[in-house]
């Protein structure tokens, strides 16, 4: 029987007393590739954003660039050693010895580049690959600790299953993954209908994915930027497939990840047995998930245009962050393709805008009027340890 306890370091500060070590799950660096579909889907969304994105649509025309959302990616601004440092910091804080699983989408580069530093030389080798399922979306899973000499083998075979879906072939590769002993499989925002499909849908095809590949399953995700109410759905989920519950922060800004994993494992694959043979957990949220959801998510997305004149060269100016096909369909950052070497006015104004949402006063109004108080509420109910 699955035992998973969360606490919440806001409510008992005590909680890490007892523990050895804080583990940080699923966090993203500049390795990462995320995409800016999202972008087209707020102005379907939102009627409100269409001329808006119109505006920016039609400015960035005007400076040679036909924009497209499904070929452009943008890139969170910490690169792997900085974001290794940050999770690390947090957990250490906390008088904890840190342990650290960096997972980008669908690239082992960060901890493989990361095993060449002393520090991080014991990172596990993780990803978040999108596996793909029902010929029209993707499951995200993180996929903790590969082995080393296979690593780069296990991701051929990840990348080959996402370019040629087939849903027989997903199962007998997480079939496979689960016979690695020291591999620990993580069904990451389980109810986060990323693709928009609808919520009823959504549930259907997520009991059907666990009906079908649940046993190749280790654990169900408490995603750290999620919703209250999402996080407490995946618990009923966990409850209702008998699985262990485990923290993913999901970090795509400069904020550490709102959740931990507190253990005594001493390694990480000491940490993976944990989870998978004793099925025992226990996941503390951090004072930053206490803040109002929307007010985190515009924070996110205030991280993502920020500029950092201290980090290094293509992580300190969001165009430098920012990714999209050339004339001859080489993606390139955007910096490199204005015709002016400026961007447009309406995107510069629009960077302005939302920068301007994360200072002083303004921040402060917005967290107020963005209250979850209700929800915290609910979400340190009598069931919550």
């Amino acid at each position: 029987m699955p035992i998973s306890s969360i606490s919440y370091l806001w409510r008992d500060a005590l909680a890490p007393r007892g523990f050895r070590t804080g583990v940080s799950l699923h966090s993203h660096t500049s390795q990462s590739r995320e995409t800016l579909d999202f972008l087209a889907n707020f102005g379907n969304q939102y009627p409100f954003m269409r001329p808006l994105l119109s505006r920016l649509e039609r400015g960035a025309e005007n400076h040679g660039i036909r924009i497209n959302y499904a070929e452009s990616y943008w890139v969170p601004p910490m690169t792997p050693k900085l974001a290794f440092d940050l999770e690390s910091r947090q957990i250490e804080s906390l008088n904890l010895a840190a342990m650290v699983s960096l997972t980008d989408h669908d690239t082992i580069k960060a901890p493989m580049l990361l095993r060449t530093v002393p520090s991080a030389r014991r990172i596990p080798v993780s990803v978040e690959w999108s596996a793909p399922y029902a010929n029209f979306q993707s499951f995200h899973l993180g996929i903790h600790n590969l082995p080393s000499a296979r690593a780069t083998e296990w991701m051929a075979a990840l990348d080959d299953l996402t370019t040629h879906p087939n849903d027989a072939r997903l199962t007998e590769l997480l079939a496979a993954l689960h016979h690695e002993p020291n591999v620990l499989v993580v069904f990451n925002h389980p109810m986060w209908d990323l693709y928009l499909i609808g919520k009823e849908k959504h549930g259907f095809l997520v009991n059907e994915f666990l009906q079908k590949n649940g046993a190749f399953i280790h654990a169900l995700e408490l995603n750290g930027l999620r919703h209250w109410s999402e996080n407490r759905e995946v618990r009923q989920l966990a409850e209702k497939w008998n699985m262990p519950l485990v923290s993913g922060g999901d970090r795509h800004g400069v904020e550490a990840n709102a959740n931990i994993n507190l253990t005594n494992a001493t390694s990480f694959t000491e940490f993976v047995h944990e989870i998978r043979r004793e099925k025992r957990s226990q996941v503390l949220f951090m004072p930053q998930y206490a803040e109002p959801w929307k007010h985190r998510i515009l924070q996110s997305a205030i991280d993502a245009v920020r500029t950092y004149p201290e980090f290094p060269q293509g992580s300190r100016v969001w165009d430098e962050r920012v990714y999209h096909p050339d004339a001859n369909g080489i993606n390139r950052p955007l910096r490199e393709l204005w015709p002016s070497g400026s961007a447009p006015r309406a995107l510069t104004v629009a960077i302005a805008f939302v920068q301007l949402l994360g200072r002083g006063l303004v921040s402060g109004g917005l967290r107020l009027a963005w209250s979850d108080s209700h929800q915290l509420h609910l979400a340190l109910g009598e069931h919550d340890s």
